[in-house]
């Protein structure tokens, strides 16, 4: 079963220095057909301003992944972590007990353009933690790279929940998942267009997959993707 969740279908908020789309309920949208897809509870898309963004604001029990597709994303947290997130860094934020950060464009001419990814933790109350890796384009482009799994394998970055997430650049390339039988997936066409198992998608579209043998993702035009495979 693949249920498409059309970018002109998102929730929207809209301010001077932020433009954002909502793939699930979020701040002042809700939507109670659409409050997330097993652990997976947020996928925000966000253009910001230069010189806008995310004062200080608190989180906690919330495993929460910033991947940012054009510009810098300036970030600042409790834990004493302070980082610029640039295309092809995968940064992970564990808030369990209770963390406060803030996200600022960090260029005070060019926008920012991210996803913002939630997921539900394993188990509540864990202490809080971030980590942050850079993965080239080289390793993504005509295929699916893992860039976090639950044990941190190969390089990839830890996130304390039965997800894989994986990334890749297809242009004219295919690319195949076969997934084990009983988790969940997620596809999100971060930008360009593809088609999956021969279902159109644009972007900002995404796609909730279960019961699928295999997903096959062709006519790939400028596409970038982002594939979560997780447990129910």
């Amino acid at each position: 079963m693949i249920a498409l969740r059309k970018s002109s279908e998102r929730g929207i908020t809209k301010l001077d220095w932020l433009d954002g789309k909502h793939s699930f309920s979020f701040g002042r949208y809700y939507d109670p057909a659409h409050m997330g897809f097993g652990p997976l509870r947020v996928i925000n898309e966000d253009r910001v301003a230069p010189g806008g963004g995310f004062a200080t604001h608190p989180h906690d029990n919330m495993e929460i992944v910033t991947y940012v597709l054009e510009g810098a994303l300036q970030h600042k947290d409790s834990m004493g972590n302070g980082a610029v997130i640039r295309p092809g860094d995968i940064q992970r934020m564990s808030a369990g007990t209770g963390v406060t950060h803030s996200e600022f464009n960090a260029s005070k001419a060019d926008p920012v353009h991210l996803l913002q990814i939630w997921f539900l933790p394993e188990k509540r109350g864990i202490s809080p933690s971030y980590e942050q890796r850079s993965v080239p384009a080289a390793e993504k482009i005509g295929t699916l790279k893992l860039v976090i799994a639950p044990d941190g394998r190969d390089g990839t970055v830890k996130i304390h929940q039965d997800i894989k997430m994986y990334v890749g650049l297809l242009d004219g390339q295919d690319a195949t998942f076969t997934p084990d039988p009983g988790r969940l997936q997620w596809l999100q066409v971060a930008r360009g267009s593809v088609n999956l198992n021969d279902q159109a998608l644009e972007q900002g579209d995404g796609a909730a997959i279960r019961d699928e043998k295999v997903l096959r993702i062709t006519n790939a035009k400028g596409a970038e993707v982002v594939l979560f495979d997780m447990v129910v």
